[in-house]
């Protein structure tokens, strides 16, 4: 499965993004834990790039399962990470703590940043199934007809 979002850069596409997201990994059948773990790192993700990218062009959200692997790449325009803006928030902090959650939640998080011409975030979390899950029935189907 794949499919690809342009979301305009405000807070209201971040709710877009988690029911088309949620609604595609429920339908395949995912564990609802896991699903929520993507679902928060992904919102963090687009979190930043509202917050930080500083330009009115659209953001896009690529998404991919594929091989028991969901990859989600976020990417924007803006003027793209710095030093500063990827530093390890303190203890006390009220904000900054989105990459750390990101980590957290997500098996891999890569940044890609080319100053004035945007980020792209890439987060990879292998997926949990339900127990009746399609795609495992699917799975199931092509060892049997194979055999």
């Amino acid at each position: 499965m794949r499919f690809s979002l342009a979301l305009p850069r405000e807070s209201l596409s971040i709710r877009v993004l988690r029911r088309v997201l949620g609604d595609a990994l429920r339908g395949l059948g995912v564990a609802e834990d896991c699903i929520g773990d993507i679902l928060v790192a992904a919102s963090e993700a687009c979190t930043n790039v509202i917050q930080h990218s500083h330009t009115p062009q659209d953001y896009e959200v690529l998404a991919r399962v594929d091989g028991g692997v969901c990859e989600l790449t976020v990417t924007d325009q803006g003027r793209g990470l710095t030093e500063e803006s990827s530093a390890e928030p303190g203890d006390q902090a009220e904000s900054g703590r989105g990459i750390k959650i990101m980590r957290a939640l997500v098996d891999d998080v890569t940044f890609d940043t080319r100053p004035g011409q945007g980020t792209r975030v890439r987060l990879c979390k292998r997926l949990t199934w339900r127990d009746e899950a399609l795609i495992r029935r699917l799975e199931g189907d092509l060892v049997h007809s194979a055999g």
